[in-house]
């Protein structure tokens, strides 16, 4: 099963988590100083918010996370079939987890993380996410929408 991801970069964690807690009426699954996680049932998210190298940007990126390998494997080889670049990182250490991960891009820039996670880890670590390949932009189809 699937659970949409949401990472956020954010300035203000107290703020940041004051206002998530209260939206999701609960307090993060994952609290540490610079990362905070909420692992939701409804709606089926796991939203994490970290201090990115004093970036604030809002969304820093968006991602599948995944029950097992095999389907992590699935959702890559189906951006594959589709002519998608994919950036593997097995073995991942980030945002205090183990992870198999792979990296995309869409037509617009947005990164995408596909991610299975096996464990916990003491530290923040870090990812391939800023190595992810650009694809060729979209063509605009103009008006306003």
């Amino acid at each position: 099963m699937k659970r949409m991801h949401i990472h956020i970069s954010a300035a203000d964690m107290d703020a940041t988590k004051r206002y998530y807690t209260a939206l999701f009426g609960q307090a993060p699954t994952v609290d540490k100083p610079d990362y905070m996680k909420w692992m939701l049932d409804d709606p089926r998210i796991n939203l994490a918010v970290s201090q990115r190298d004093g970036a604030t940007r809002g969304v820093d990126h968006l991602g599948l996370q995944v029950d097992s390998d095999d389907e992590l494997e699935a959702v890559n080889a189906a951006l594959q079939a589709a002519e998608q670049s994919t950036l593997a990182e097995p073995g991942a250490n980030c945002c205090y987890a183990a992870s198999n991960k792979h990296w995309a891009r869409d037509p617009q820039g947005v990164v995408w993380e596909m991610f299975h996670t096996m464990d916990a880890i003491p530290t923040y670590g870090h990812d391939l996410r800023d190595e992810v390949p650009h694809t060729p932009t979209a063509k605009s189809a103009g008006g306003c929408c």
